[in-house]
């Protein structure tokens, strides 16, 4: 490989080949990065604004904002002010941080991870042949596990139509990315696992379209490799919701006199159905109107034999 390399003398920005190389980070994760280090302290701009400038759409720029978290290349904190609003306070670091080292970078302590000499302090320049951090056999952190693929008999047949739609769509946006159906076929369900994660058919496309390389050799290889390289983390698995108690369990069984077990929807305390109290409340009724009767007659009698 030739390289031709004219150092900039303005307008610059000094980056790691870390964070170029670095394989957890995704080609959007480092173009916001980039974006980030390259404003000035005093720029007061989020990082959802440098992803908007970097032509970073919505559902991409949560995901790259979640590799450089991860990686502890940007952290956010949120608090409530004296006023009772919001404020979201975010960090960008050229290197990676953990939490308390960027807490202390907040908070304006100085942290252990400080390169020395530092920022604007003068110090030896290597001489002799690139440095040995700089080569690709010595400097490249171990790769990222990737997320495992949702098995073929768990994707629904819905998305799998959907998936296979979008790859053989590809070629009407780069004819680079012509497929034939065999491979369509191959690739549908490493497709439709993506539309599972919730990410939509548009942005999909765009993933596996955007930023091809010069020239395309094996379209298949390239989209196989970006799906299963760039496959997002699936959503946090849902806990199914409780089953409503059946109706039967609000009912109550009657103490009544039935032929079989009477069940009835209880008001309060009751023990008797409607019906059983109602003829218990006539039955106490009669019972008094005959005692009633009865007494009458007595009273009468006793008149009588005086």
């Amino acid at each position: 490989m030739l390289r031709h390399v004219i150092a900039p003398v303005r307008r610059f920005t000094q980056v790691s080949n870390d964070i170029i190389r670095h394989p957890c980070l995704s080609s959007d994760a480092k173009c916001l990065l980039l974006w980030l280090l390259s404003l000035a302290d005093t720029a007061q701009v989020s990082f959802s604004e440098a992803a908007r400038r970097a032509g970073i759409k919505n559902a991409a720029f949560q995901r790259a904002k979640a590799l450089l978290k991860q990686e502890g290349y940007a952290h956010e904190w949120r608090s409530q002010g004296p006023d009772g609003r919001w404020v979201t306070t975010q960090l960008v670091s050229a290197e990676p941080l953990t939490a308390e080292e960027a807490r202390a970078i907040r908070n304006g302590r100085p942290t252990p991870t400080t390169p020395k000499p530092a920022v604007g302090e003068p110090g030896p320049r290597p001489v002799g042949g690139h440095p040995k951090e700089n080569m690709d056999s010595n400097t490249s952190p171990p790769p990222c596990p990737a997320p495992t693929p949702t098995p073929r008999e768990f994707l629904p047949d819905e998305l799998v139509g959907q998936g296979a739609l979008v790859l053989a769509s590809l070629s009407h946006r780069e004819r680079h990315l012509r497929l034939t159906g065999r491979e369509i076929e191959e690739l549908t369900p490493f497709a439709a696992d993506w539309l599972l994660r919730g990410v939509s058919g548009r942005e999909l496309r765009e993933e596996l379209t955007s930023g091809l390389p010069e020239p395309v050799h094996h379209a298949a290889a390239l989209i196989r490799d970006r799906l299963l390289r760039k496959l997002p983390e699936a959503p946090p698995a849902r806990r199914p919701a409780a089953p409503p108690e059946p109706r039967v369990a609000q009912l109550r069984e009657c103490r009544g006199d039935h032929l079989q077990p009477y069940l009835f929807p209880p008001v309060g305390d009751e023990v008797l159905c409607r019906d059983c109290r109602v003829e218990q409340a006539e039955g106490a009724t009669r019972g008094a109107h005959t005692a009633a009767l009865r007494g009458a007659a007595a009273a009468r009698a006793a008149l009588r034999g005086t």
